[in-house]
């Protein structure tokens, strides 16, 4: 049963792209959504056998590597983690394949798109279900490869093999952080299996080593490649601006890799590493505030976004903020919760953006929309519910973990916490003011695009399914589970997270003051009046009455937020002018200077120049090469004598040197 939870949708891609244009789309599109079908009924068993038991579940499978003491078997690993991102990851994944049956009905390559879907889904179980480091970065990249070629799937459009490889290549700085955490596991418990490493950590506590002029333990070096790993995959701050890009691929394509398998990557790497990640406070704290500022500055870009996918990419990279943050707490039980919450209401906003585009024949400025309340009233629906539940409204999903989170950063009782709590109640206000204004925008105001108001329709069927299933999920998945992910005297994570005694700080959020607790909601409140307001904003702004400084300023942050993408470099370059010297010292005085001068090039250019001068200065006769010959014998001979007196007194001097 569990081979055949990962090998379903193996099988899936396989039959769909290999033998698909010989049975037709419409069978290899149903043999792909019937194989994650069955593997999602799989998990539901799956996590039933090891929650109920509280146990794990390991499959060996083979030894793939042995050098020397060093040992990598591949296996199988069934924790209550793995099982519960099995659930989001398959349960996700089938209705984002029964949903893409009718979005891409009128594509020609439809079994080719089914096929990449299915190998998503397969890597990103695979990434989840590892049980070493070795096995998780090959679904790690499996994950990278086919985020590559689904963005790029309509690879005939020149924006989108930009983004894939925008999204390809920053997706390389995570590799490469991962790659050396991995490494480093290697030389420090000559093991990358979970078991191993994480029960010998405390022998390696006090193993220290210099780095760049500071001391640092391996654990903590460890920790911090890892972190910037999962900060490159989840597209947290300074490496976000692949994300948004990745809009270009087809709208299932954008469901699929925000709410269960590529972005989710990061963030599940932080929670599996929480043995190590608790004894690197330092580097708990940095995530911690990675999070905060990722989580405030996407929802302030988020408001000024036009393309109905752009805000709700923003969006995810908010969310992601959140699980950071609450990693850095030491909360990872309440990051995982926060996580499935997520996948849920955020599969049901790309799907119905995606029944807004489809209805208005591939229209994603939602200035040119408004109006469809009317046309899409099960899409309005479906948005306004995600919406809803994405701001943290009471009794809905997000409202179960968005709100948990806030509550525990201020029960820390750091100096460094109330700045953080500060950061993400105004990162919730901003999420109410795009989620109120995507809604007007695209729902209530008057209608601009008169050639569509009469060929708008609702989605099909199976379209219309999926988006049903993801709403009632959104409304009382939160509910149900919270009690058994988060409540009081669960102990569903006992096996899978590990938390220091001291970093316990749950129960400090059920004694807050009142007015703490309802901080988040007051302010999403006031977002909902701002987002109102905001609508004619722009047009107070541009009145006459206003002076033009203010104008000018507000023109600067507009533009700032407004493709924050292309001016990041630009800050980069103006707060660390170090790059710039950097690039020169680097570029023009080493690869375009001393290695070109002595490189292999230069050194055989620089030796023909000798040879023909001396072959100019004598004339060729018998005798110049005979002296040019014993020049050269001497020599030879005078360093090899150099050489064998250095090592005669070798033996003298070495003790003085070691």
């Amino acid at each position: 049963m569990y081979l055949l939870i990962l090998f379903l949708p193996l099988l899936g891609f396989f039959y769909s792209s290999g033998l698909g244009k010989f049975f037709g789309r419409a069978c290899s599109a149903f043999f792909a959504v019937f194989s994650v079908f069955l593997a999602f009924l799989l998990s539901i068993f799956a996590l039933y056998e090891v929650a109920w038991s509280h146990t794990i579940v390991e499959v060996p499978l083979f030894s793939w590597a042995l050098i020397e003491t060093y040992s990598i078997n591949f296996g199988l690993l069934f924790d209550t983690l793995s099982c519960s991102m099995l659930i989001i990851i398959n349960g996700i994944s089938f209705f984002v394949h029964l949903y893409s049956i009718g979005y891409m009905s009128h594509d020609p390559h439809l079994s080719r798109f089914m096929g990449y879907l299915s190998f998503f889904t397969f890597c990103m179980l695979a990434l989840v279900t590892a049980n070493n480091y070795v096995q998780l970065f090959i679904g790690w990249e499996g994950v990278g490869l086919c985020s590559f070629l689904l963005i790029n799937f309509w690879y005939t459009r020149i924006l989108a093999t930009k983004a894939a490889l925008k999204a390809m290549i920053m997706n390389r700085i995570a590799d490469v952080f991962f790659i050396l955490a991995i490494i480093m596991m290697l030389l420090t418990f000559r093991s990358t299996d979970y078991f191993i490493v994480f029960t010998s950590i405390d022998f390696v506590l006090d193993t220290s080593f210099g780095f760049l002029g500071f001391s640092l333990t391996k654990i903590d070096f460890i920790s911090l490649l890892l972190l910037v790993g999962g900060i490159g995959k989840s597209a947290q701050l300074g490496l976000h601006t692949w994300l948004p890009d990745a809009m270009q691929g087809p709208t299932p394509v954008s469901a699929l890799l925000h709410a269960a398998t590529m972005v989710t990557a990061g963030v599940f790497l932080l929670i599996r590493s929480s043995p190590i990640l608790e004894y690197a406070p330092l580097v708990l704290l940095f995530a911690s505030i990675i999070g905060a500022f990722t989580a405030l500055f996407c929802a302030v870009i988020g408001v000024f976004q036009y393309d109905v996918k752009n805000i709700i990419a923003y969006s995810t990279c908010s969310q992601l903020g959140y699980m950071f943050l609450s990693c850095g707490l030491s909360n990872y039980h309440v990051a995982i919760f926060h996580l499935l919450n997520h996948a849920f209401f955020k599969a049901l906003l790309f799907l119905s953006a995606g029944s807004i585009i489809h209805a208005l024949f591939d229209e994603q400025d939602m200035r040119r929309m408004g109006g469809l309340a009317n046309l899409l009233p099960f899409t309005y629906f479906a948005i306004f519910l995600g919406s809803l539940a994405i701001m943290g409204f009471p009794f809905l999903t997000g409202f179960y973990s968005k709100d948990l989170v806030i509550e525990l950063v201020y029960s820390r009782y750091i100096v460094e916490a109330s700045f953080i709590h500060l950061m993400c109640v105004v990162a919730a206000f901003f999420t109410a003011v795009y989620s109120t204004r995507f809604l007007l925008f695209v729902f209530f105001l008057k209608f601009n695009i008169f050639p569509s108001f009469f060929t708008s329709h609702e989605s099909s069927p199976l379209m219309s399914i999926s988006m049903f299933f993801l709403m009632a999920f959104s409304i009382f998945w939160g509910y149900l589970t919270s009690d058994l992910f988060v409540g009081w005297g669960t102990f569903y994570w006992a096996n899978a997270i590990f938390v220091l005694p001291f970093n316990i700080a749950f129960i400090d959020t059920d004694f807050l003051p009142p007015a703490v607790k309802n901080l988040p909601l007051f302010f999403t409140f006031w977002g909902i009046i701002v987002g109102f307001l905001f609508i004619n904003f722009p047009q107070v702004w541009g009145g006459s009455n206003i002076p033009y400084i203010y104008k000018e300023w507000w023109n600067k942050i507009h533009a700032f937020f407004f493709k924050p993408a292309s001016l990041m470099p630009y800050i980069i370059s103006f707060f660390f002018i170090l790059f710039e010297s950097s690039y020169l010292a680097t570029n023009k005085y080493i690869d375009k200077g001393f290695l070109e001068f002595f490189g292999p090039f230069g050194f055989y250019k620089y030796a023909r120049k000798l040879s023909l001068a001396l072959k100019n200065a004598t004339p060729f006769v018998i005798f110049f090469t005979v002296a040019w010959m014993f020049f050269f014998w001497f020599l030879f001979y005078f360093l090899w004598f150099f050489q064998r007196l250095f090592f005669r007194f070798l033996p003298v001097i070495r003790p003085y040197y070691l």
